[in-house]
């Protein structure tokens, strides 16, 4: 039996130059008093739960550098790929406005299978936010919590799938699922 392991997953802090833009793989970089501060959150959540002193986190600087900030005071800082925002292919780092309308309704036309701006389509990211577990866990063992600074997009892929599974694909109009996008430094617990 496969048990999937308790995630802490924290939304990385608010970006610099994100506001009205397409940001999913964009590397837009974060306040290091932002950083600093989510990290301290994240210790002492740690700390009062008795969480790993290990953090997992997608390798764009407005997680990973949370990261950095645990390592200084001891963490295991891991980095994983599996973490990563959507990729929005041509339209990474646009102006919303000046993505044509006719290629956003195509994407809402076939939300979960279309590939907006030739990136990753959704159901890429359902499936993948799914499937990680922490690498090292070993499959039919009760692993213990896990602790992740990633991204809006992969924390709404992954309660979606908790809910109604990795082959129910989600319409336009379904997303985000409730309650909503999580806010710039909020915790999810997953699992």
């Amino acid at each position: 039996m496969n048990i999937p392991p308790m995630l802490w997953v924290w939304r990385h802090p608010k970006p610099h130059g994100a506001g009205g833009r397409c940001v999913g793989r964009t590397d837009v970089p974060v306040d290091p008093r932002r950083s600093k501060r989510l990290a301290r959150r994240i210790q002492a959540t740690a700390r009062r739960e008795h969480l790993p002193r290990v953090v997992f986190t997608s390798p764009l600087q407005r997680a990973a550098d949370v990261g950095r900030w645990l390592r200084r005071w001891g963490w295991v800082h891991r980095v994983d790929v599996a973490l990563l925002e959507t990729d929005f292919g041509r339209w990474e780092g646009r102006a919303w406005a000046h993505i044509a309308r006719a290629e956003v309704d195509a994407w809402c036309a076939d939300f979960a299978h279309h590939a907006p701006g030739g990136g990753e389509p959704l159901v890429a990211l359902l499936q993948r936010a799914a499937a990680w577990t922490p690498p090292g866990v070993v499959h039919g063992v009760v692993p213990g919590p896990a602790v992740v600074v990633g991204h809006a997009g992969w924390m709404l892929a992954r309660r979606w799938c908790e809910a109604r599974g990795p082959a129910e694909w989600p319409q336009a109009s379904d997303w985000p699922p409730p309650p909503g996008t999580p806010g710039y430094g909020v915790c999810w617990r997953f699992g």
